[in-house]
């Protein structure tokens, strides 16, 4: 059984984090990191975020969905990794989802561009740090 501090620590570090590093397998089997906004979630199992469809990081996933999510607090010292799979959207409800004023910075042709891509994260187990330890635990647990 997992403790539930552990389960309300990781979530603020979420809620907290505006941004979300994002580990994926590279081309040349090294690891490939980027950050990137942290749109939507759904607890600790569900995380969506948006990229360009043409971009480096969609071909890489198109070939390997396994990725993970790090969010990190570095006033607490407290790290977050999220392992799981992605899959890639192109249907307008998941783009409408998270659209927002400004998006068309990154997407010109508005909602329905060809090159606006939502990448929904499903997680199959974390890892958290803090107070000089880890904790590892499913997801679907909690």
């Amino acid at each position: 059984m997992i403790d539930n501090n552990i389960i309300v620590e990781s979530n603020e570090l979420v809620e907290n984090s505006k941004i979300v590093m994002v580990g994926t397998n590279g081309e040349d089997g090294y690891p490939n990191i980027k950050a990137m906004m942290r749109l939507k979630h759904d607890g600790l199992k569900k995380f969506w975020l948006s990229t360009n469809t043409s971009s480096k990081r969609t071909g890489l996933l198109k070939k390997d969905n396994k990725i993970c999510l790090y969010f990190v607090d570095e006033d607490k010292f407290a790290g977050l990794m999220l392992i799981g799979r992605i899959e890639l959207l192109q249907d307008r409800e998941s783009k409408k989802m998270l659209w927002n004023d400004g998006c068309e910075v990154y997407y010109p042709l508005g909602i329905d561009d060809p090159d606006y891509t939502v990448l929904c994260f499903t997680t199959e187990r974390a890892n958290y740090y803090r107070h000089l330890k880890n904790v590892t635990f499913n997801v679907e647990d909690i």
